[in-house]
């Protein structure tokens, strides 16, 4: 497989030398317009998979490169990464418009690059894949369009099917627009796998509303048949098919009345593997299904597919940055905010505080002798005591209120509009509980107990400018807290 080519367009040298080499050492190929000069050049010359580029660039106006760029039919398919120090919310509806696929804001980190990176060159090829497609399909739709009339909705329904949704909204879009090319009442989308015993209807034409109904496949021997031979199956009777036989017998003897005409089954796989059927049916008075049919709504799901892959895709990598931003805002240990996320939320607090003339309050909360807890017991039950006081103060704390583990065994919690009064309140509660919770449950340390000393500080204050200021307040009551005898509260 061809390496992967990335064109980089920047004027910061150093920056440009040090991704260019770290990209080269990923396995791509790398080219430089040194300052965004002979970007066009290099574009025919290379013919990238991926530009790179920076549209804050002294020598060349970068938003007018964008331009050039979009309006070149030849580039439509290179995803543009823009690497700026620009404002994003400022700046991203202006790039998107322009032809930009994704920003990413300088300073960045290398592994968001990476992934970045990577996830546009997966785009680009599954687009690639689509448009490869959608041409062949250009073929099928002429000869459907001296066919039949409704057959010239598939360019449309191809380039709904490929837009930018998420998978659940590309399921309702397939099964519409295959509905009402075809001029049909029912269509549905059923995931499911050879050998499963029930599907999920994830899209149903016939009832919009309709989440994630779960359905027995026993009842649908036609959809059984196409996850487990991977071909389309076509019912023109429902009837007359002897793949009814047993069905039509339990219909007989429950008396249930079928008003199907026809039905197609047609398996779709995702990632090499059945992942469901689209399921066609016409009334008893609408016109039977048949094998050009079969045809059209295959062509069509077969270009779908790529999108759903696409989709699914961009879906699971947003689910996995999400869960490595809340990785690096909390604690491992003890689940709780880490240092980082502290100082983010503090610092947003005391702004709306002073904003809106809000009171608010810390507690600085240390684990008394619990040198000696390691001492004695080791680090394992330690961690254990860390993570039963972590636990006790989340309980205690409200939904609006900031946990947070400020290093070894010191904790803090931010209390929103909350004067000294309640501060203190809810402190000595939880040195209290503390005092009285064994933080092992159960085990061979069950009966161990540990206490808190706990300092609480107060704004508005004239010594508080500052979330340090503010921390620095609330370390000196802890202070006076340790001297006074510990397991104690003091403001």
């Amino acid at each position: 497989m061809d390496r992967a080519r990335i064109l980089i367009a920047d004027e910061d040298e150093a920056l440009t030398r040090t991704v260019a080499w770290l990209l080269r050492e990923q396995g791509y190929d790398v080219a430089v317009a040194p300052g965004g000069a002979r970007v066009i050049e290099l574009l025919e010359a290379h013919a990238p998979d991926l530009l790179m580029i920076d549209v804050q660039m002294r020598a060349v106006d970068g938003y007018d490169l964008l331009r050039r760029i979009n309006a070149d039919a030849r580039w439509h398919d290179v995803p543009v990464l823009v690497v700026s120090a620009l404002p994003a919310d400022e700046a991203m509806t202006q790039l998107l418009s322009l032809g930009a696929t994704d920003f990413i804001s300088k300073p960045f980190h290398v592994r968001e690059l990476l992934a970045r990176i990577r996830v546009q060159l997966r785009i680009r090829q599954e687009l690639l894949h689509a448009r490869s497609a959608l041409k062949s399909t250009q073929v099928e739709l002429t000869r459907a369009r001296a066919e039949a009339e409704s057959r010239r909705k598939m360019v449309d329904i191809l380039h709904e099917v490929t837009g930018d949704f998420s998978s659940e909204e590309l399921y309702q879009i397939l099964v519409r627009r295959v509905a009402r090319a075809l001029d049909i009442s029912h269509c549905s989308l059923i995931l499911a796998r050879p050998g499963d015993e029930t599907g999920i209807v994830a899209a149903a034409y016939e009832a919009p509303g309709l989440t994630r109904l779960e359905v027995r496949l026993d009842r649908y021997p036609e959809i059984q048949s196409a996850l487990e031979t991977g071909e389309p199956v076509l019912i023109e009777d429902v009837d007359q098919s002897p793949l009814y036989n047993d069905v039509r017998l339990d219909w007989a003897a429950t008396g249930t009345m079928v008003p199907f005409r026809s039905v197609i089954a047609l398996p779709f796989q995702l990632d090499g593997e059945q992942a469901g059927v689209i399921f066609l049916r016409t009334l008893l008075d609408e016109p039977p299904l048949g094998h050009s049919d079969v045809e059209f709504a295959d062509t069509v799901v077969r270009a779908a597919v790529a999108a759903i892959r696409r989709a699914q895709m961009i879906e699971s990598t947003r689910a996995d940055k999400a869960r490595l931003e809340v990785l690096a805002l909390t604690d491992p240990l003890t689940q709780t905010h880490n240092r980082r996320a502290l100082m983010e939320r503090l610092t947003a607090e005391l702004e709306r505080a002073r904003r809106y003339a809000l009171q608010l309050s810390m507690l600085m909360i240390d684990l008394d002798h619990f040198k000696a807890v390691n001492d004695s017991y080791g680090h394992v039950v330690g961690d254990e005591v860390l993570r039963g006081v972590s636990r006790i103060l989340q309980r205690e704390a409200r939904a609006v209120d900031v946990v947070a583990r400020f290093g070894g065994e010191e904790f803090v919690v931010v209390l929103p509009e909350t004067g000294e009064e309640g501060a203190m309140a809810l402190a000595e509660r939880i040195r209290s509980r503390v005092a009285e919770t064994p933080p092992l449950s159960g085990g061979e340390y069950g009966w161990l107990r540990v206490t808190v000393s706990i300092g609480v500080a107060t704004i508005p204050s004239p010594r508080v400018n500052s979330p340090e200021d503010l921390i620095a307040l609330a370390d000196e009551a802890l202070y006076r807290a340790k001297a006074q005898g510990r397991n104690r509260v003091c403001s």
